[in-house]
């Protein structure tokens, strides 16, 4: 059986406070589950899932455009250079610290992974690129907001 990781980001970071627990779901296809600043969005049928730990996501989530103000189109689109520069960077782990890329996503261009995914993945790319610092290519500095 064909099995497609679309993620594991695992960036360990300094420990987060204590947070409360909760459940949040999104549409049919994928559930995104919040604990102490973990994201899991899984879709067991395409067999793959989307883990973000990385404290004060969730925060900072909130802050931003609701799901919906950005097309799927336009999410993969920036989801394809976000990815293809997070991936190049793993690669060059002389040149890019490896405690912020630690492992490569597998996101198959080809699959239509969803609303909700595109829109969490591209969210995230936005949350790193401002918390740490880090300026993608492809990335507007007027979609980088506090």
């Amino acid at each position: 059986m064909k099995y497609f990781a679309i993620v594991l980001i695992c960036i360990i970071t300094f420990a987060s406070c204590d947070s409360s627990k909760s459940v949040v779901e999104q549409d049919t296809e994928a559930v995104a589950e919040a604990t102490n600043d973990t994201v899991r969005i899984a879709n067991d049928e395409l067999e793959y899932e989307i883990l973000i730990i990385d404290p004060g996501f969730n925060n900072w989530l909130v802050t931003q455009q609701p799901r919906g103000y950005y097309g799927q189109e336009f999410l993969e689109r920036k989801n394809i250079q976000f990815v293809a520069e997070w991936n190049r960077r793993v690669m060059n782990w002389q040149l890019f610290d490896i405690n912020l890329y630690q492992q490569e996503i597998n996101y198959q261009f080809n699959i239509d992974y969803g609303y909700e995914v595109n829109y969490m993945l591209y969210n995230y790319f936005i949350y790193f690129q401002q918390r740490y610092n880090q300026n993608f290519p492809g990335n507007r500095g007027n979609l980088i907001r506090g």
